[in-house]
């Protein structure tokens, strides 16, 4: 479906006059009064907000950003900050490599002098942004018009159109479509507004279409189907793979190495592990111990496939080759631990052992 000039200033107005009354109030935006009084973006606190919130729901990933600014106040603070101490106020975030390329990209932006690029074209060029990140931060903090879609916003554009192709594939019509709405006026307004609309009215289940300002356009309300759009293909099922996890325990301590930089979890600290295989690998102990299995395996789901860890358990006081180090069990909170590796020291039950 398309509309006259009129229709979409039309439909630009209504959403930002919503947006003036009903937008979010989230700790890093400014909103329409405060940008009149004078108020500008902190970039580094957008594109703070931006790199959290990309797999991650606003509710869980504000006390996150939160603490960083309190960490780190600029991003010359958080480029001086080790990786260790990033991935480890990180950790419970999950994604791990947005986190080392978080510092990544702070080291350079503070080494060119502590200003972010102020156009999409050069914003995309830093670690860890994409196109979406960089059309964000160029519209809410330097006024490009660009095209802002989220997930939000691919649902209310789905359902305007009814567009029948299913995601991913339909990603480029999403954005070919919402890029006719686009404001150019008011860019970042406009694209915070749209995604307020997807995450408080066009919602996946139960969207609220008789508060919806849009809802005259819409397709799918006017037909009815509202919630079939967007239209997903249907889940593979995730390949299943299987290893070994060894605690090691010298008392009051656990053994921890840290696995490589590149990699899923990089960075990260963990027990000794076997490798992944697609069937359990054989028992290679990393040393000679009494060990004991406990009962159930560690099962955790990452994206392209769900691991299985049986978890091994023993004490031990002698050497132990390769690298690491011996952390008290009360500490391990300070650790760049991954939710996996929690999980595994969990199991583990190291209060008992």
């Amino acid at each position: 479906m398309s509309w006259s000039d009129s229709e979409i200033a039309a439909m630009r107005k209504t959403l930002l006059d919503w947006y003036d009354r009903e937008g979010r109030r989230l700790p890093w935006r400014v909103r329409p009064e405060d940008r009149a009084a004078g108020v500008r973006p902190n970039p580094y606190a957008i594109w703070l907000s931006e790199i959290m919130l990309q797999q991650t729901t606003v509710a869980h990933g504000t006390s996150y950003w939160l603490k960083f600014l309190s960490l780190y106040p600029t991003v010359e603070d958080l480029a001086a900050a080790s990786l260790d101490d990033v991935l480890t106020h990180w950790a419970g975030l999950g994604y791990y490599a947005r986190a080392r390329n978080l510092h990544k990209c702070a080291k350079i932006v503070a080494e060119g002098g502590g200003e972010f690029p102020q156009t999409k074209a050069e914003l995309i060029k830093l670690p860890g942004i994409g196109d979406y990140t960089a059309s964000t931060i160029a519209a809410i903090c330097f006024d490009e018009p660009t095209t802002i879609v989220d997930g939000n916003v691919e649902r209310v554009i789905a359902r305007l159109h009814r567009v029948h192709e299913p995601l991913p594939k339909s990603k480029k019509v999403l954005k070919r479509l919402a890029a006719v709405l686009s404001d150019p006026n008011r860019p970042g307004d406009y694209g915070q507004a749209l995604m307020d609309l997807g995450a408080t009215i066009c919602t996946p289940r139960s969207p609220s279409c008789l508060l919806c300002v849009w809802k005259d356009y819409c397709q799918a309300y006017s037909q009815g189907d509202v919630e079939r759009y967007p239209i997903k293909a249907p889940k593979k099922a995730l390949p299943e793979r299987y290893g070994h996890a060894w605690v090691i325990v010298n008392q009051h301590q656990v053994w921890l190495r840290r696995r490589p930089e590149a990699g899923l979890l990089g960075g990260m600290m963990e027990v000794p592990m076997t490798a992944w295989a697609d069937e359990w690998p054989n028992r290679d102990a990393p040393v000679e111990a009494d060990w004991r299995v406990m009962a159930a395996p560690v099962r955790h789901v990452f994206t392209h496939f769900a691991l299985n860890l049986n978890v091994h358990v023993a004490e031990y006081e002698a050497e132990i080759p390769g690298e690491g180090k011996w952390v008290d069990i009360a500490h391990l909170s300070d650790e760049a631990l991954p939710s996996l590796i929690k999980k595994v020291l969990d199991r583990a039950e190291l209060g008992r052992t």
